[in-house]
């Protein structure tokens, strides 16, 4: 499975609270944001320019975020796994988001160039968000 891929101009900050605090409304500044509660904790990805109060959690800074290009269909199987995987083998962490329509991937911003060799080495088409 050959995909196309795009990456994300902004870079992303992935916070970490506990559930007891309320949502945070900053990260609705942000063009792209990600929110998942669970009974253990809160997790927001955004633009880390717009993270407030990292004293309250954790704030892991500079990822950057491979789009999975197009709309996926749900029965769809593998798109995670191809990409993830032939990342591991190369010992590059990942962090996924997947939505309704698409997948997302976040690199940590010093293992992108690196990232983008290993994707494009494997059939992938590589663009630019513009």
């Amino acid at each position: 499975m050959k995909l196309d891929l795009i990456i994300l101009k902004d870079t992303y900050g992935i916070y970490q609270l506990d559930n007891k605090y309320k949502v945070p409304g900053w990260m609705k500044s942000s063009d792209f944001y990600s929110f998942t509660r669970t009974p253990d904790e809160i997790s927001i990805v955004c633009k880390q320019s717009v993270i407030k109060a990292p004293d309250k959690g954790i704030v892991d800074k500079n990822w950057k975020i491979i789009k999975v290009r197009g709309t996926l269909n749900l029965s769809l199987t593998g798109i995670i796994a191809e990409i993830t995987g032939v990342l591991g083998k190369s010992k590059i962490p990942v962090f996924t988001i997947s939505t309704y329509n698409t997948d997302f991937i976040l690199v940590k911003e010093e293992n992108l160039d690196k990232t983008i060799t290993i994707l494009k080495n494997n059939g992938h088409k590589i663009f630019s968000e513009k």
